[in-house]
């Protein structure tokens, strides 16, 4: 439970069945519960909690606020993101989800308008049932005339602008809603003044209510302290992932996506301290997508080896576009192939490292054992040499052997597990004499007794290193 001056401020369902009740002094919990455990409140961590949870909520609607009368509540306006995700039943769970691995056990109230739906996340069961646990977790009424008969029901001490007057309207026996609408208005304004009735008429849906909509920071940051000291990465990517919403929902309100994110461990402090581990996360297209970017986060920590215990955790984004619009046509573009390639590759980088994809980065020159270069897939590939490759008239194999196998020459034909017949006329290579590795090569297609072809060459006999023709064949690709 969460104790704030000697009082109890929240506790959880099991002490509640102990008896203990909210307002109850701290020194009666040892006799109803001696093993409760017993918090202050930190009204610092409070609001870095609500502002996580509004960041993780802006994935599903740019309009997220703070309500003014409690700082426990977190207003979202979703009329316009109902059909986008599949209605408000699947919407909340979609909610409840995120909400879980951000580490907040939440009570939601869904309404026609903002102080209706916070007035019903507040509502308690007032009877313990197998549904209970549902009962607390939603409140959901969409119908004006069934929405006020709910709020009718509810107790004046959670109508926030009712609680300065609790103690007089407890003496008229004002208790509910019901009864506070029922007393004269004059009357009430006389003694509560205006703001009660107001707010009164917002609850009801009968006045409109202003919200002022979160700006979220032109630079992403998120850290989360971890319970204990971890050293193993299935927990650490737990606790990451609501890092990876508060992302997802800062993205959204920026209409940005990322291309590379770091993810930063903290280590021990003070005389024992160790530098934090750096795990770089880079995408091979730029996505926003809190799938994709947790796919990739788990392959990437699945690979990793921890030093040392992380005591806390940090997200930062080391790079990032604007968001491309989603297309309007009718018929499928090459988008979605390509999207689909992109993340294999990334899958691809996560599980084998990105020094083991490469892609082609062909050199302009005629030897082929240096025309063929391969970089990382994540390097750009387009220079002013690429350019300039010369177009060859000829087939190339697919497989190029990194070195050479030199072949056996039988009846004055090359041998390779059989006779090699030649199938095209020598295209002659000769290069490289301004670097002192000069290359005099006559390249032919040969195919074996099984139909496979190679790509064979022979060196010229002039060459005073090759004075036998025996010497002079070599296998130096294989066509596909």
């Amino acid at each position: 439970m969460i104790c704030e001056h000697q009082h109890i401020y929240a506790l959880s369902e099991n002490l509640s069945a102990c008896g203990l009740l909210v307002g109850m002094r701290q020194n009666s919990i040892a006799l109803l519960c001696d093993d409760a455990i017993i918090k202050e409140r930190d009204p610092v961590r409070e609001r870095m909690l609500r502002q996580q949870v509004a960041f993780g909520l802006l994935q599903y609607s740019p309009s997220v606020s703070f309500c003014e009368d409690s700082a426990e509540i977190v207003l979202m306006e979703v009329a316009a993101s109902l059909r986008l995700f599949g209605g408000i039943r699947k919407l909340y769970q979609r909610i409840r989800h995120d909400l879980i691995h951000l580490g907040v056990c939440a009570q939601i109230g869904i309404a026609n308008n903002a102080s209706a739906a916070s007035l019903l996340a507040q509502k308690m069961p007032q009877t313990r049932s197998k549904t209970t646990r549902r009962t607390r977790q939603l409140h959901l009424c969409l119908n004006s005339q069934r929405l006020a008969l709910h709020l009718d029901t509810l107790p004046c001490y959670l109508f926030a602008a009712s609680r300065p007057y609790l103690d007089w309207l407890q003496g008229i026996a004002c208790t509910n809603l019901a009864a506070l609408r029922r007393l004269p208005r004059a009357g009430l304004q006389r003694r509560c003044g205006k703001a009660l009735l107001l707010a009164l008429d917002r609850a009801y849906g009968e006045l409109p209510t202003l919200h002022q909509w979160i700006v979220v920071p032109d630079q992403f940051h998120a850290r989360s302290e971890l319970p204990d000291r971890i050293d193993k990465t299935e927990t650490i990517f737990h606790f990451s992932r609501g890092l990876v919403l508060q992302l997802c929902g800062w993205l959204n309100q920026q209409q940005k996506a990322v291309k590379h994110i770091t993810l930063i461990l903290e280590h021990e402090r003070g005389r024992q301290a160790t530098a934090p581990s750096v795990l770089a996360i880079p995408f091979a297209q730029a996505c926003w997508q809190e799938e994709h970017i947790t796919r990739l986060l788990k392959e990437k920590l699945a690979q990793w080896q921890l030093g040392s215990a992380a005591i806390a955790v940090r997200l930062e984004v080391d790079a990032m576009e604007v968001r491309q619009a989603l297309s309007t046509s009718l018929f499928p573009d090459q988008g979605s192939q390509s999207e689909d390639q992109h993340r294999l590759i990334e899958l691809l980088i996560a599980r084998l490292g990105a020094d083991q994809v490469l892609q082609a980065a062909p050199r302009a020159d005629h030897r082929p054992e240096v025309a063929n270069h391969w970089v990382s897939i994540l390097e750009k590939t387009v220079s002013q040499a690429q350019k300039n490759i010369p177009i060859f008239r000829t087939p190339r194999p697919s497989w190029l052997l990194s070195k050479p196998i030199s072949l056996k020459v039988k009846q004055h034909s090359p041998y390779y597990g059989s006779r090699l017949k030649l199938l095209s006329p020598a295209e002659r290579i000769e290069a490289g004499w301004w670097n002192g590795q000069l290359v005099t090569r006559d390249y032919f297609i040969a195919e074996c007794t099984q139909h496979y072809r190679y790509w064979i060459y022979r060196e010229r006999i002039g060459q005073n290193k090759f004075l036998h023709e025996e010497d002079a064949w070599f296998l130096h690709g294989v066509f596909g």
